[in-house]
């Protein structure tokens, strides 16, 4: 006998967050794995593009970070070459240089103390859709959690390297959790490294809807409170670990030098 079909929709949303919540574990990969995890799920969301792109993530000691190493492709990047850097971009341990572009993450850490894992990548679609000098535009449920959570910069400032960028990036960000960048890219920021991995594939995947809906028409927006909503219930720490989970398991079959043996039986 049923006993909910008369429960009012946010209780039944209460209940599923609950019993996710319970039943999700947690994914025991260190934010080291995870990055080098990240770099993999990426290559395989077609977010390569040669040596552009940095992904970092917060590392213990205040004003460092975790990056990977300058020449290395998302598909050769795993846990044992990712470089510790400070906010000049001093390379602390590992062998090699950061990207000099890594420079505007650390405008960006500095900004929002909230974000713990930045993705900056120049995939197809996204990179296609900032050459339009057009803002994304949320029309689907499955892109709902870029509702209202998409900025856009509209004049690309030039290559990332000056502290000038930084500022430009930081504030076009402002209190968003992505960012679309005219003629460059996206930006991706995430309290944990799941929410920005997959908010960073998610991007990709509403920019080539986007191009695509609009070669046959004008691209209609959802209603904002539906959107909304939508947005808040997906965009749950549990969600982005079971996503993440999966992904990384998929990544880990194409690409089982990523981690260590012992590292590689982690996560949830």
């Amino acid at each position: 006998m049923a006993d909910t079909l008369a429960t009012a929709k946010p209780e039944l949303v209460a209940l599923a967050h609950r019993r996710m919540r319970e039943s999700i574990p947690d994914n025991d990969w260190t934010p080291r794995q995870k990055l080098a995890l990240t770099c993999r799920i990426l290559f395989d969301g077609g977010h390569d593009s040669g040596l552009a792109g940095q992904i970092t993530t917060r590392a213990e000691q205040p004003g460092t970070y975790w990056t990977q190493r300058l020449g290395l492709g998302f598909d050769e990047v795993g846990e044992d070459n990712l470089l510790l850097v400070d906010e000049d971009l001093n390379v602390l341990e590992g062998s090699g240089m950061a990207n000099p572009a890594n420079r505007f993450h650390s405008w960006v850490y500095r900004a929002r103390p909230d974000v713990n894992c930045i993705i900056h990548t120049h995939p197809l679609h996204v990179s296609a859709l900032s050459m339009l000098e057009t803002p994304l535009v949320v029309s689907h449920m499955d892109t709902t959690p870029l509702f209202e959570d998409c900025a856009f910069l509209e004049n690309w400032p030039g290559i990332p390297v000056g502290n000038e960028e930084g500022e430009i990036i930081s504030a076009a960000l402002g209190d968003k959790r992505t960012l679309l960048m005219a003629h460059h890219g996206m930006l991706v920021t995430g309290r944990t490294v799941e929410e920005a991995c997959v908010l960073a594939l998610l991007l990709e995947r509403a920019a080539r809807l986007q191009l695509l809906a609009s070669a046959a028409g004008a691209v209609r927006e959802l209603p904002a409170a539906l959107a909304r909503e939508a947005h808040d219930w997906i965009s749950v720490p549990k969600r982005d670990q079971a996503s993440f989970a999966y992904y990384a398991r998929r990544a880990l079959r194409f690409h089982p030098d990523c981690l260590t043996a012992a590292g590689a039986k982690g996560g949830a």
